[in-house]
């Protein structure tokens, strides 16, 4: 986790090596804290002399053993403390480190703030920023800052969040791109709409520019909402001529028109789409396909298999299935061999599909079934294919198609 530096006395490695021991076996209660010493031999000019430096009851390291040891080993073993659950030799460490000459690392402090907030101990992160900035430089603390922001968000602590970041700005610490794009994203996640939006209005007031991520993850609270035409108007704010996030906003301006079946204006933002300069990939042309399946438009849908032919784009499960689920649909079965004329059924069955996609229309019936079959563990010998799957499939359609009918 961490490299140290030993600059004294090549003793001090023994005493490293021990300490860590000690964090390790008596975080694991394996032996007795009060019979546990730490020897080090130390060799003058003139003398030898051995040093020992007893822990006491509570087996938790006094000044003179912070003597003998570097910022960076006592941070590794704060840490490991964290780690285990002894949040209270953890915290001596970080009292004695704080308050002595050896200013712990930003690396150490984070990863610490990190480890706090995996066991929900917020007020002792609020502590840990307060008193480290009082030691540390103007960088480290809008680093630290910037880590505590994304530990709060990604539990939900949007209050406290909101809280450090405050203190960023009053204390005149930068809001990096990282820092402002997680804040939009954790609100995205836990807030409510008008919530992100206002996080989205002061991303933009502050020049960050907005990320994947954090577009991902508006997106995503628009699609759950079912919110289509709002994530919309969000994706043209953004810019739909950006070059620096691929497909993603085309492909989720053609998905809000796709679920509520807009075909004329999906036709028009693609062709738009095109004549800008972008390349449709897989998950352009499966959304396409979903719509035009749900809608039965068997033309549409074999000029759009004919375009990713052409292109050079491989279809993946979900284009499989649109293809199957819209002949069942329409009780089309004996057909299904023409319209499955052009794809390859010797391949084996992949989804690579963007899953927001399965947010806004969900799965079909047949990728539902095949990944019954897919799923780890389950024939791992056999190896599936397009064709088997469908086999399967028709037959257990064919099945209980039989029971209903004889009920």
């Amino acid at each position: 986790m961490f490299s140290f530096q030993w600059r004294r006395h090549p003793s001090h490695r023994k005493v490293h090596s021990i300490l860590v021991e000690f964090a390790f076996r008596t975080s694991h209660n394996l032996v007795s804290e009060s019979d546990l010493c730490f020897h080090q031999e130390q060799k003058p000019p003139h003398r030898s002399q051995e040093t020992r430096i007893r822990l006491g009851n509570r087996a938790e390291p006094n000044a003179a053993a912070l003597q003998l040891l570097e910022s960076g080993t006592l941070s590794s073993l704060m840490i490991h403390f964290a780690e285990n659950g002894l949040f209270s030799r953890a915290q001596s460490i970080w009292d004695e480190l704080i308050n002595s000459s050896c200013v712990p690392s930003v690396e150490s402090v984070s990863e610490l703030i990190r480890v706090y907030a995996a066991n929900r101990r917020f007020d002792d992160i609020l502590t840990i920023i307060r008193e480290f900035d009082s030691r540390a430089d103007v960088d480290s603390s809008g680093e630290t800052h910037s880590v505590a922001v994304s530990c709060f968000g990604e539990v939900g602590e949007l209050e406290l969040m909101e809280r450090v970041l405050k203190e960023m700005s009053l204390r005149g610490f930068r809001v990096d791109s990282l820092t402002g794009n997680a804040f939009v994203k954790y609100y995205s996640m836990f807030g409510s709409l008008t919530e992100m939006e206002t996080a989205y209005e002061r991303l933009k007031k502050s020049r960050i520019l907005v990320e994947a991520d954090a577009i991902r993850a508006m997106a995503l609270a628009y699609t759950r909402e079912r919110k289509f035409y709002r994530l919309g108007e969000f994706l043209r704010d953004v810019g739909l001529k950006r070059r620096n996030v691929g497909n993603l906003l085309w492909n989720l301006l053609l998905l809000s028109y796709a679920v509520n079946f807009k075909m004329k204006s999906l036709q028009r933002e693609f062709l738009q789409m095109v004549e800008a300069g972008f390349s449709p990939d897989l998950t352009t042309f499966n959304v396409r396909a979903l719509a035009f399946s749900k809608m039965c438009m068997f033309w549409d849908l074999h000029l759009s298999l004919e375009h990713m032919k052409h292109v050079g784009v491989v279809p993946d499960l979900v284009t499989y299935g649109c293809v199957v689920d819209a002949y069942l649909e329409r009780r089309l079965g004996r057909n299904l061999s023409f319209g499955l004329e052009g794809l390859d059924l010797g391949r084996h069955p992949v989804v690579l599909t963007d899953p927001i996609v399965f947010e806004a229309f969900g799965k079909g019936d047949f990728h539902l079934c095949s990944e019954a079959f897919l799923e780890p563990g389950r024939r791992r010998t056999f190896r599936w294919t397009y064709s088997k799957l469908i086999e399967v499939y028709l037959k257990r359609t064919y099945r209980s198609n039989q029971i209903f009918w004889n009920y």
